[in-house]
């Protein structure tokens, strides 16, 4: 019992009928240009003329509700007033790249005109037969001679404790009609108000397109980073030993500190641009033509490499050279941070229809790094990134132990003439 007569004691009831009251209301100015056409057909019988109004004021709410603007308030109304999540139409939209970039079907376009006729007839219908009741509901207890008529039917009740409960009930329904059309546009808002399946997938789509590219730049930054910070230190290092003995090389190793880190702080204002929506003012991400500034950085770091590289680099490109450089990246990282010292072999092959990369560098057999296959990929997570980066270029990577010393490297990217 108490469970039924909840919503009559919701404030939101009554907002949700002041909603439907409020567009029945906005529909009245509409009223004037939907008689017109009597004017023009003044012997029509009267219920044709009626007719003849109502389909024309059905028009005109209509075409009041293909303007964007008008679903732009109907949704704050309804958030505000029928207390339904919906949300903002200016959140969804479509990939750049989807089909039917900014035209919506039509279907979709006639979801705001059927809610707004929907609305209006609902705000009618709560207001009139609500009103009704309410005001038989306030004369029904002053005698006998007031009465409730409707549809020709007289309901006069004899005085006394009778009126009073004919009063209430009139007053009880008046409340239910405004629980009925609060509940029926309650249903009706999420399905015309909010977005449509299309639009939903759309949004979906845009969220997976956003965490594609939050990913990306947490492995740019991995990469940059990480780099920077082990080679520095091992800079670092090698700048103390050959101080005194060797001052030249000293402050070699220090100006290679210097530019490592800024060029990493090149990258980390460049992703931090990215994620502030701000117009980088620094370089573009490392591609493959940043290779041998890599590599002399590596020589800084005391490390010996040996860089082949074969076939025509500058036709890779775009997204390819810039995995390829964190890729390379990451390799001869992992061969500074883990390695036991020696050349490292890096080579780079650019073919026709593939590019592939290699690093491999010595390992320290005793401590056994390089013999267990899973020790490698697992030390952070560099190795689980690099994989997932060669995953979306649908390319091949293989990390283990090379002979009874070494790491390799090897990866294995497709090239293809969109990258």
């Amino acid at each position: 019992m108490i469970w039924g007569i909840r919503p009559l004691l919701r404030g939101s009831t009554y907002a949700g009928m002041l909603f439907a009251s409020c567009g029945a209301l906005a529909s009245l100015p509409l009223l004037p240009f939907a008689m017109l056409p009597t004017r023009l057909w003044p012997s029509a019988p009267y219920g044709v003329q009626a007719v003849l109004v109502l389909l024309v004021w059905a028009v005109l709410i209509g075409a009041v509700g293909l303007a964007r603007s008008t679903r732009r308030v109907l949704i704050a109304c309804a958030r505000r007033l029928l207390r339904v999540p919906l949300p903002d139409p200016l959140a969804v939209r479509r990939p750049a790249n989807s089909p039917g970039t900014g035209r919506p079907s039509g279907a979709d376009r006639l979801r705001t005109p059927l809610w707004l006729l929907l609305h209006v007839a609902l705000g009618w219908t709560g207001a009139l037969v609500g009103g009704v009741l309410m005001l038989g509901g306030l004369a029904l207890p002053f005698g006998a001679e007031a009465g409730l008529s409707l549809f020709g039917r007289t309901v006069r009740p004899e005085p006394g404790w009778q009126s009073w409960v004919a009063a209430l009930g009139c007053v009880l329904l008046a409340a239910v009609v405004c629980v009925v059309v609060t509940k029926a546009l309650r249903w009706l808002a999420p399905r015309l108000l909010g977005p449509s399946p299309a639009e939903r997938l759309a949004l979906a789509a845009e969220r997976e397109l956003a965490l594609a590219e939050r990913n990306r730049l947490a492995h740019e930054l991995h990469d940059s980073i990480g780099h920077t910070l082990t080679a520095n230190t091992i800079q670092a290092a090698v700048a103390g030993e050959v101080l005194s003995a060797d001052p030249v090389a000293a402050r070699a190793a220090l100006r290679s500190i210097e530019e490592s880190a800024r060029a990493a702080l090149e990258d980390l204002d460049y992703v931090l641009g990215v994620l502030r929506e701000q117009p980088a003012e620094t370089a573009p991400p490392r591609t493959l033509a940043d290779l041998p500034e890599l590599l002399d950085r590596l020589r800084h770091a005391g490390a010996v490499a040996e860089p082949e590289l074969s076939g025509d680099l500058a036709q890779v490109q775009g997204t390819l050279s810039r995995a390829a450089y964190r890729i390379l990246q990451e390799g001869l990282t992992n061969a500074l941070r883990h390695g036991a010292g020696g050349p490292i072999e890096v080579r780079v092959v650019a073919a026709s229809d593939a590019l592939e990369l290699r690093v491999i560098n010595r390992t320290e057999a005793a401590t056994g790094i390089g013999t267990d296959p899973g020790a490698f990929p697992t030390s952070g997570r560099g190795m689980p990134g690099l994989a997932e980066r060669v995953r979306l270029l649908h390319g091949e990577i293989e990390a283990g132990p090379h002979g009874p010393q070494h790491w390799r490297l090897a990866v294995r990217l497709p090239v293809r003439v969109s990258a």
